[in-house]
């Protein structure tokens, strides 16, 4: 055979080799592509290499790979054997797809190569569970096995359900129907509003008729209505009214009193002599004696009821500048307050500023409207043993009240001007007020002696810093009157324990520092604070 014959055939061990190192040559290339390159698909290596496709793996012990030197070894990547000396290559018997196996394929790595993720380390790692997926906060249930069946690949035989804890609801509705229940109980009745009303007013305009008529100092006052009654707020039964007769002054001098300047000592910087106010005046520097005025004031109103069957005028009281009227009513007893008072025409004291934060709540516009208006100045009546400052006794002091302002403010109270009104939504500023104050009655109609300094208008000053906290009309909703309620009752509970609430126009006079003591006020607190968490059982006493 010549030379050219024997060089262009190859035998067939010469053939195997070359087939050989051509597979080893293409899962090299397989395992690492270049840079850029996408890695084949599965199909795409099954048609490309049909060993990889036979599915064969190796064992344990086989752990040799191709050599690019030589391109061939006793066992490859791709799971075939060497050749036989014979030059036949015969692939050892296929396992089933259900073992094991510790070395990858050729599959497995080129869809490890695909995903990016690291190689699973088996052949099967198809056939196992997927890991769980972890999720933030949440514990991963370890996969539960079949006593009967141990094989670790099986899940677990019913997916794992994720339990979590409800707490109750609270039940609002309950809450808010015992307070409505309450505020039932305290409403008046319209017969009995109408007839108190009537006695009052009779009353009031003889009073009034007999200053302009038989008095010389007190012919000009007029009726000025303050209190609860006025404001709507009144509770239970229409039995305490409040009546101001104010004589207006212009170009008064005021001067402070005390420390907090909640009092003042006003003296007219002119005096002429038809003024009915001169016989009331100090000496030396004009200075208004409320004393004398008042002690006059009431021996006009002891005249003016004498007519009046049923009417007695209760003794004086220390603290009290007012003229206090008893009148039995269809055996009910009513008590008229008659408080004179001085209309000043002039800006606020100086004092002032820094209260009646009302801007976020009513507007900066009814603010000033309000700060146009005069305020009023009542008697300091602190009975013996009063102490001088500046030549002026206490009990010729006068206390500034701003009840007209507050009057007007709780009968226009919301942020929309319909609040409260037949087509507006309500609120319920008012009825927390009514609550807070049938709390404190009836708290001291149990304690009598321990709460006999506590009166409503420290639940009237808390409202109102609290409407000046929390202005929006949707935080007073009649829907959250619970919620609303214990806020407030909370603020007040606060003001008790510091010993400090302020007063709403003074922020420098601090209702709970001269009257009241700090024991009285932790008591209070702690009798307000057992109430709150029982669910108020004293409304059903």
């Amino acid at each position: 055979m010549t030379g050219r014959g024997r060089t262009g055939r190859k035998t067939t061990r010469e053939i195997a080799i070359l087939a050989q190192s051509r597979s080893c040559s293409k899962d090299r290339e397989k395992r690492s592509p270049p840079h850029g390159a996408k890695a084949k698909s599965d199909s795409e290596q099954r048609f490309s290499n049909p060993r990889c496709a036979s599915g064969n793996a190796h064992t344990a012990k086989s752990k040799k790979k191709c050599s690019p030197a030589s391109g061939a070894a006793e066992f490859n990547t791709c799971g075939s054997t060497t050749p036989n000396s014979n030059g036949d290559v015969k692939p050892k018997n296929q396992r089933e797809p259900t073992q094991i196996s510790s070395t990858p394929g050729c599959k497995d790595i080129a869809k490890t190569k695909k995903t990016g993720s690291p190689a699973s380390g088996t052949v099967g790692s198809k056939l196992r569970a997927p890991p769980p997926e972890k999720s933030r906060g949440a514990l991963i249930p370890e996969p539960k096995f079949d006593k009967k069946n141990t094989n670790c690949l099986d899940g677990p035989a019913s997916p794992v359900e994720k339990k979590t804890v409800k707490f109750p609801a609270k039940n609002y509705a309950s809450a808010n129907k015992g307070l409505l229940s309450t505020l039932d109980k305290l409403k008046i009745k319209m017969t009995a509003k109408s007839d108190s009303s009537i006695v009052i007013n009779d009353i009031v305009h003889t009073i009034i008729k007999h200053m302009k008529e038989k008095s010389e100092y007190f012919r000009a006052v007029e009726k000025v209505h303050t209190g609860s009654y006025y404001e709507n707020v009144k509770i239970s039964e229409p039995d305490e009214f409040d009546v101001m007769l104010a004589i207006r002054v212009d170009r008064v001098k005021l001067q402070q009193f005390d420390l907090e300047g909640a009092f003042y000592s006003v003296a007219l910087k002119r005096t002429p002599r038809d003024d009915p106010l001169r016989c009331f005046l100090q000496e030396d520097d004009n200075i208004i004696s409320a004393s004398n005025m008042l002690n006059e004031f009431r021996e006009h109103v002891k005249k003016a009821v004498q007519s009046f069957p049923g009417v007695e005028v209760e003794r004086k009281k220390a603290g009290c500048p007012a003229v206090t009227l008893l009148i039995n009513h269809k055996g009910m007893e009513i008590g008229l307050d008659i408080v004179l008072s001085l209309e000043v025409h002039s800006s606020w004291p100086e004092f002032t500023k820094g209260g009646f934060e009302i801007d976020s709540w009513l507007g900066t516009k009814v603010k000033q409207k309000f700060k146009l208006n005069p305020f009023y100045l009542v008697p300091k009546y602190t009975g013996k043993g009063n102490k001088e400052r500046g030549g002026v006794s206490a009990k010729d002091a006068w206390r500034i009240s701003f009840s007209h302002v507050e009057k007007d403010i709780l009968k226009n109270h919301g942020q929309a001007k319909t609040c409260c009104e037949a087509a507006g939504r309500r609120c319920c500023r008012k009825p927390c007020l009514k609550l807070l104050k049938y709390l404190l009655h009836q708290l001291k109609q149990k304690h009598p002696t321990k709460l006999s300094k506590f009166f409503s208008y420290l639940c009237k000053t808390t409202l109102l810093h609290a409407c000046a906290t929390r202005a929006r009309d949707s935080d007073w909703e009649m829907d959250n009157l619970s919620d609303c309620f214990q806020q407030l009752l909370e603020d007040f509970e606060g003001h008790l324990r510091r010993a400090n609430l302020p007063n709403f126009f003074i922020p420098t006079q601090n209702l709970l520092g001269t009257t009241t003591d700090k024991r009285s006020c932790e008591f209070l607190a702690d009798c307000i604070e057992s109430e709150r968490n029982n669910s108020f059982p004293i409304f059903s006493e």
